[in-house]
């Protein structure tokens, strides 16, 4: 497991055992933060975009609530980021 790794973390037994149960923790940390930073990142795009229409994030998302659009924040950010006509049509049927 510790292959690739520089120096003494490769191949010293101590030091190597360290470090790889060390890499397993961010490893597993990680998985978990990964899902964090996505989730802001789809926020912060479906923010930009319903700016572009006059709303704010909180406002459109409270209004896809109460039109019973249930499309979540990944394929949200994915319209406004690469399909904008799209992403305009649930704007404006949401207003």
């Amino acid at each position: 497991m510790a292959k690739g790794y520089f120096g003494r973390r490769k191949n010293v037994w101590t030091v190597a055992k360290n470090a790889i149960e060390k890499g397993l923790l961010y490893a597993y940390r990680d998985r978990k933060a990964k899902k964090r930073d996505f989730r802001a990142l789809w926020i912060q795009r479906i923010n930009a975009g319903a700016r572009e229409h006059g709303m704010s994030y909180s406002q459109l998302m409270g209004a896809l609530k109460k039109a019973n659009i249930d499309l979540n924040r990944k394929v949200l950010a994915d319209l406004a980021m690469n399909h904008p006509e799209a992403f305009k049509s649930i704007v404006d049927k949401v207003k």
